[in-house]
């Protein structure tokens, strides 16, 4: 099955969780690429989704809301999962806070699976603005990330898809 994963990421850290999640699905023999929404023209030859973005001021990055906008029917159409990445309420926690409240795009998709990751807050790659952004709302710094729990993740839309297929064939 060739599955598209779409990946926004503003410092790379979903864009690894995007990786991941692709070298998952190869694992269990479907075909899977990772691209951002600016690749994206079309779905055509695309039998399944993944989409993924990083959550600034509870909102999917602007680029994955534009891809959703544009092309929303064709994703509607087609198997969809879905997963955000961000750190809102990792310090008080541990545990990230299921921002899906964050974004109507990912009510608007109704997707098969949907989950959210920690994230990873590097402030040496933040420009001056979003170091003081960072300050202000007591994001913490570090690598939240929890990597089996992403390929976990991953390992469950593969069989997903395989139980599709088996049941199509």
């Amino acid at each position: 099955m060739r599955i598209l994963v779409v990946v926004a990421s503003k410092h790379q850290a979903t864009a690894e969780i995007g990786d991941a999640i692709v070298e998952e699905l190869r694992a269990a023999r479907h075909e899977a690429k990772r691209v951002t929404p600016q690749d994206v023209r079309g779905l055509d030859g695309v039998d399944a989704v993944v989409l993924g973005s990083a959550v600034y001021m509870t909102q999917w990055m602007e680029s994955m809301r534009n891809l959703v906008g544009r092309l929303g029917d064709e994703l509607r159409r087609r198997p969809v999962w879905a997963f955000s990445c961000g750190l809102a309420g990792v310090a008080a926690s541990g545990r990230v806070q299921d921002p899906v409240r964050a974004s109507s795009v990912i009510r608007q998709l109704d997707p098969i699976g949907y989950t959210t990751f920690a994230g990873r807050l590097d402030p040496a790659a933040l420009v001056l603005r979003e170091r003081s952004v960072v300050r202000l709302s007591g994001a913490p710094e570090g690598d939240y990330r929890d990597w089996d729990e992403i390929r976990s993740w991953a390992r469950g839309i593969a069989r997903q898809l395989d139980a599709h297929l088996a049941q199509a064939g």
